[in-house]
């Protein structure tokens, strides 16, 4: 696997090595050596997919808070999405900053979100399927939704005319300052 840095400290695109032939290709889409060679949390707990029908429908931006944080491997297996991740991490350097890629079922690249980051993603494309692994257990008492379209972070979401497809529980998102964080 390559690790490619984005503008934000522990944040990587990672992109698989293909080994390949006529048949088509085999390649790691997880190697825990591989991820504490980079001092990258290297325990995964919990698989999880996301199927969105629709194009323009939008996840997030969720995060879980001390002692149930987690980071995640993002991919789309099939379809397309929008994978943001903001920096909610108290007294870093890019606290409020956002990165957005695309992930898709044709780039197979894959998203590494660690623990500090809200995390979303909008479908670029109808019946998009993503599969990711989260490195601690979903807990709702933990979990909290910072607002998709928080002016203070400003996130570009690639929808152009469509109206995002928004959850009640997404809607009611709170804003960066209202939030707790990872004190």
């Amino acid at each position: 696997m390559n690790f490619i840095k984005t503008g934000i400290d522990g944040l990587y695109v990672v992109e698989l090595i293909k080994i390949g032939d006529k048949r088509g290709f085999f390649a790691r889409a997880w190697c825990e050596t591989e991820f504490a060679d980079k001092n990258l949390t290297s325990r995964m707990v919990q698989a999880n997919t996301s199927y969105s029908k629709n194009k323009g429908t939008l996840r997030g931006l969720h995060y879980q808070v001390i002692p149930h944080e987690e980071a995640k491997l993002m991919r789309c297996i099939k379809g397309a999405i929008f994978d943001v991740a903001v920096d909610i991490r108290p007294g870093s350097a890019t606290f409020g900053a956002w990165v957005g890629v695309e992930l898709s079922g044709d780039n197979k690249q894959q998203l590494w979100v660690p623990e500090g980051f809200a995390h979303g993603f909008v479908a670029l494309e109808d019946d998009t399927d993503v599969l990711y692994k989260a490195t601690d257990y979903y807990d709702p008492d933990d979990e909290f939704c910072l607002r998709w379209d928080d002016e203070a972070i400003g996130v570009e979401w690639p929808v152009g005319d469509l109206t995002p497809r928004v959850s009640n529980r997404d809607r009611l998102g709170k804003t960066l300052g209202e939030l707790p964080l990872f004190d």
